[in-house]
């Protein structure tokens, strides 16, 4: 593998953690910043908002730019609003500096799947995407329980600017170790949007919207479910998110591995896998050594699912690939803005904290049945039109 794609792979570890640890933050975030936790969780849904609007719109005025010049200036844009949050002093700072740091989210994860294929060659589709988006399980693994501690001990704007500094260095790489593309080898914008004419593609995205609104709902609160319902302490969150991130780690090199060979199959397992581990831990979060257990299963089965969701939705949009890319990390992130609000409304009802487990095993249940539909879909074009038979001549009636 190129080593390149290892760059952007460390690049979406940076963007990863910022959205991600927000998670880990929410009881020193609500408590600094005299809101509530649901409140709170409305920074997580900011930040998926602000990449479903930014990616599609900087995908399309940046697709003739050159795609490192592309990729440079979506990081700096991302530094930018992390440096915002870092210095926020309220609530309201802190939800630009995340929204501004979110554009950028979309568009560099679109346009870095297309150069991260590119560089590997198409036989190599999902394997490229899984080292790439490794970073993320990565963030998980690392980066979340990092900013956590930070957070715990020296505050959470520490988090912030770990981060910002971990996005300079990955800027300079990615300035000096990803080559140069040309900015005129896309087949242009009307191809582009010619992609979302297949309705494989629009079936391909709806999976990925609601089993990331599955992952969100549950795993935004989980910091809540650990301390108020298993009764963790609060150092106890660090290394259970961190268990969380072994597990997704585990889950995308599983995904990367069949993603190219058995898409379909991935998700179907992939899915219903989730829905049982987040139904079993509903039930069971009231057990210390249960939840470890289902925690570590919820992350390999929900980044089990990754590399096939990127690759079906590159596969089904053929040879304009840009714009649909982009639209994935947009149908994510619409998933990240659905998920923290579902479980956030039914805490905010009184229904306590295995409610959101609860809504997040609903949602993987509805991602199954999407995937079913884009199976069902692949299956009747591969068939073809049905074509009526024809009568041998020697059959035919005479004609009076």
């Amino acid at each position: 593998m190129p080593v390149a794609v290892y760059v952007l792979g460390l690049t979406v570890f940076c963007i990863g953690t910022t959205e991600f640890m927000i998670s880990g933050l929410l009881p020193d975030l609500a408590r600094d910043l005299s809101v509530s936790v649901p409140s709170a969780g409305l920074l997580i849904s900011g930040y998926a908002l602000g990449v479903v609007v930014g990616g599609p719109v900087l995908t399309v005025a940046t697709l003739r730019i050159n795609r490192r010049t592309s990729l440079v200036g979506l990081l700096v844009l991302f530094v930018v609003g992390q440096t915002l949050g870092a210095v926020a002093t309220g609530y309201g700072l802190l939800m630009v500096g995340r929204v501004v740091a979110a554009l950028a989210q979309g568009a560099f994860f679109g346009i870095g799947s297309v150069v991260a294929v590119d560089l590997a060659g198409p036989e190599r589709r999902g394997r490229a995407l899984a080292v790439m988006f490794a970073g993320l399980t990565v963030a998980n693994v690392f980066g979340v329980p990092a900013g956590t501690f930070l957070s715990q001990h020296a505050g959470w704007r520490a988090s912030f600017w770990a981060v910002d500094a971990l996005a300079v260095l990955a800027l300079v790489g990615v300035l000096t170790l990803v080559p140069r593309h040309p900015g005129g080898d896309h087949p242009g914008v009307r191809a582009e949007l010619t992609a979302f004419r297949n309705p494989r593609v629009w079936v391909a995205l709806a999976t990925s919207m609601l089993t990331q609104a599955a992952i969100f709902c549950c795993f935004s609160y989980l910091a809540e479910l650990a301390t108020d319902v298993a009764g963790f302490g609060a150092a106890a969150v660090p290394p259970l998110l961190t268990l969380f991130g072994v597990g997704c780690f585990g889950g995308s090199l599983l995904g990367g591995r069949f993603a190219d060979r058995h898409p379909l199959p991935n998700l179907y397992l992939g899915i219903t896998a989730m829905a049982l581990v987040l139904a079993l831990l509903a039930l069971a979060a009231g057990s210390r050594t249960a939840t470890v257990v289902l925690v570590a299963l919820f992350g390999l089965a929900a980044f089990s699912i990754n590399p096939a969701l990127q690759a079906q939705v590159l596969r089904e949009a053929g040879t304009a690939p840009t714009l649909a890319a982009t639209g994935n990390t947009s149908a994510f992130n619409l998933g990240n803005t659905i998920g923290p609000w579902v479980g956030g409304s039914l805490i905010g009802a009184g229904l306590g904290y295995t409610a959101p487990v609860w809504a997040g095993a609903a949602l993987a249940v509805a991602g199954l049945g999407a995937a079913a539909a884009s199976g069902l879909l692949q299956r009747r074009a591969a068939a073809g039109p049905v074509r009526l038979p024809i009568e041998p001549a020697d059959r035919q009636l005479p004609v009076a």
